[in-house]
């Protein structure tokens, strides 16, 4: 097999976990897909996952957008703004290898955080904060979904799922933006991304019969799991770099 189609495949699997859990519980496709991706191949990072970041929520939408929570997701786009400035210095100022270590410590805390299901209250003060975290992990990483998250936790299935669609829409367009306007967004990333899309779309399809035992939790703790170990793993390959 050529070495081009297996990293596509394996990348591809990657999105497919992450669009699967995404679809179920509102979030995940850029925790599970980003390590793997840069894994893969750093270079393609995090343009490719922003590719396929606003490819999910459209989906998303197209089936939720009336639960909506249109004042939350307002707020955390106005904290969204900055915090993407400050993930361009990132970008900027960071060397490959070190962005693998704030990629996987970034997936590490993510997990943990989740999987402690922390208590946060929303309101405009969080939801603001939450954006901005958010802006720089998302802009610099390519993983921006846990800080909102965190934030809508209690919220009912179909609220989080479209609140935060509607966030990773427009936050992916504008990381995009920012990324191009930097030239941090070859076009080989752009049609990596654009290959990994049918993927997103196979987890899509798959995450409908699946959304309410996935809104349980049951899954997700397997799929951090995962998440982990591909972090725990690059962050082996860029420390022994």
């Amino acid at each position: 097999m050529d070495h081009e189609v297996a990293l596509l495949l394996v990348a591809g699997v990657a999105v497919f976990a992450g669009a699967v859990v995404q679809g179920g519980v509102g979030f995940g496709l850029g925790l599970v897909a980003a390590p793997v991706i840069t894994l893969l191949d750093p270079t393609v990072m995090p343009g490719a996952v922003q590719v396929v970041n606003m490819t999910m929520p459209l989906l998303t939408l197209a089936r939720e957008w009336r639960g909506t929570e249109w004042r939350g997701a307002g707020f955390a786009l106005l904290g969204r703004l900055p915090g993407s400035a400050a993930g361009a210095l990132v970008i900027v100022y960071v060397s490959t290898a070190t962005l693998g270590v704030l990629v996987g410590v970034m997936v590490l805390a993510a997990v943990v955080l989740t999987a402690r299901a922390v208590a946060v209250p929303r309101n405009g003060a969080t939801l603001t904060a939450a954006g901005f975290v958010s802006g720089v992990t998302g802009t610099a990483t390519g993983i921006g979904g846990p800080p909102i998250a965190l934030v809508y936790q209690s919220a009912r299935g179909p609220e989080i799922r479209a609140t935060l669609a509607t966030f990773f829409c427009v936050s992916a367009a504008q990381s995009l933006v920012i990324l191009g306007l930097l030239g941090r967004l070859p076009a080989r990333a752009l049609v990596s991304g654009a290959a990994l899309v049918p993927f997103v779309l196979l987890g899509h399809a798959a995450s409908g019969p699946l959304r309410r035992y996935l809104d349980g939790g049951r899954v997700r703790a397997a799929v951090l799991a995962v998440a982990a170990v591909s972090a725990c793993a690059l962050l082996g390959q860029s420390l022994a770099r």
